[in-house]
C-alpha cells in the first residue's frame, strides 16, 4: 500500500510516498530556515504563505522521484495536529483535494506519532508495545506505545518543552535560527560543571517534567555576565544547560521503563538530534539491557515521511476522515477530531 503523506505544521513544507508503512520511496522538502533565520525564529503568516507557494510542486516531485503515477497512490495522509494553525490548514486542504480528486481514502494523523512513526522507518523490526520519549520545540513526553494507534501519556512537561527552551537560550547568545543545533554544537569541548544548573521536581508526579527554571535560570545568568561586563565562557554553559536537560530527561524515561516493564525505547522528535541526549540515553539503556531506537538525524526534524509511516497504521485502524477534516493548533497525541 502506498501513501502519499503531507506535513506543513510548522516551518517545513514536506510530502513524502511511503509504501506499507515501513518504506521511504521518496521524501522532499522545502526548508524555510534561512527565511525565518532574519527573524530570529518562525514567522507564521510567512510559513502560511511559502506552503501555499511549495506544496503542489513537491507533490510531483516525489511522484517524479519514486517513478509512480498518481493512479499508484492508494491514500493520502496528512499532519492534521498540532501546529501553527495557518501552516497545518495548507497541509490539510491540499491532502483533501489530493483525496478527492484520485478518489482515495484521507488519513489524518497526529504529528506527534508520526515523530514516535519516525522510528518504524529506522528500525523496521520496531513493534508495540514500547516506550517512547518525545522531545520536540513544542512538546515533551513520555508515552506508553501499547499499539501502533493506542497510546497512553506517562509523562509531560508542565511547562516549556525541551527544545523551545534550548531555542530560547540559544537566542538570547545570539545563535542563528534554528538555535537548538547551535547550541548543541557550541557545547562540544565545553565543561558541563563549570555553570550548575538547577532540576526540577514535580510534586505527586514523578514522570513529569519542568523546564521553565532552567531556561530562566540560563538566561538570568547569560544577562548577569553582560550587565556585569564579566566574559562568559559560551560553550561550558551550553555544555551545562545540554546536561541539566538530560539529568530531566533521562531518570524520568528510565523510571517509566521500570513501571512499565518495557524493554524497548524510542526517542523521537527534534531535540532526540541532540548529541548529548542521544549519548546519554545510549549509554543508560545499554547498562539496563534495554533495546534503544533512535532516529536518524534526517527523520528527526519534521518530515512527511515519519507522517506516512504512521498515517498506515491509522488506515489499518479505520481512523479515515472525510471533506469535513479540520486543522487544530492543539491536540492531546491521544485525542482523536474527525
Amino acid at each position: 500500500m502506498i501513501l502519499m503523506a503531507v506535513e506543513s505544521s510548522c516551518d517545513e513544507t514536506a510530502v513524502a510516498l511511503v509504501e506499507d508503512g515501513r518504506t521511504v520511496l521518496a521524501d522532499c522538502i522545502a526548508s524555510q530556515v534561512a527565511l525565518h533565520r532574519i527573524y530570529g525564529g518562525v514567522v507564521p503568516e510567512i510559513a502560511s504563505r511559502k506552503h501555499v507557494e511549495a506544496v503542489c510542486g513537491l507533490a510531483d516531485q516525489a511522484l517524479k522521484e519514486a517513478g509512480l503515477r498518481r493512479a499508484q497512490i492508494d491514500a493520502v495522509a496528512v499532519t492534521y495536529a498540532p501546529g501553527l494553525i495557518g501552516a497545518v490548514l495548507v497541509g490539510v486542504n491540499f491532502a483533501k483535494g489530493a483525496a478527492l480528486a484520485l478518489g482515495k481514502p484521507l488519513v489524518p494523523v497526529h504529528h506527534i506519532r508520526g515523530h514516535i512513526a519516525a522510528n518504524y522507518l529506522a528500525d523496521p523490526e520496531l513493534k508495540p508495545p514500547f516506550l517512547a520519549l518525545v522531545v520536540s520545540g513544542g512538546h515533551t513526553l513520555i508515552a506508553d506505545v501499547k499499539d501502533y494507534t493506542d497510546l497512553e501519556i506517562l509523562g509531560s512537561t508542565r511547562d516549556d518543552a525541551a527544545g523551545e527552551c534550548f531555542d530560547k537560550v540559544a537566542r538570547v547568545l545570539d545563535m542563528p535560527y534554528p538555535g537548538g543545533a547551535a547550541l548543541d554544537r557550541t557545547a562540544q569541548g565545553g565543561d558541563p560543571e563549570k555553570y550548575p544548573m538547577p532540576d526540577s521536581v514535580v510534586a505527586g508526579s514523578e514522570l513529569d517534567m519542568s523546564f521553565s527554571g532552567l531556561k530562566t535560570a540560563a538566561i538570568n545568568r547569560i544577562h548577569n555576565a553582560q550587565q556585569k561586563g564579566e566574559e562568559l565562557d559560551v560553550p561550558s554553559l551550553c555544555a551545562g544547560f545540554s546536561k541539566a536537560v538530560c539529568r530531566t530527561l533521562v531518570p524520568r524515561t528510565l523510571r517509566a521503563l521500570e513501571l512499565t516493564g518495557r524493554k524497548t525505547l524510542a526517542v523521537a522528535g527534534g531535540v532526540a538530534a541532540n548529541s548529548v541526549i542521544r549519548a546519554a540515553f545510549t549509554e543508560e539503556t545499554a547498562k539496563r539491557g534495554v533495546k534503544l531506537c533512535m532516529p536518524p538525524l534526517s527523520l528527526c526534524g519534521d518530515n512527511a515521511a515519519m507522517i506516512g509511516a504512521q498515517g498506515y497504521y491509522e488506515y489499518l485502524a479505520g481512523n479515515i476522515a472525510d471533506q469535513s477534516l479540520n486543522g487544530y493548533a492543539t491536540m492531546d497525541v491521544c485525542d482523536r477530531r474527525f
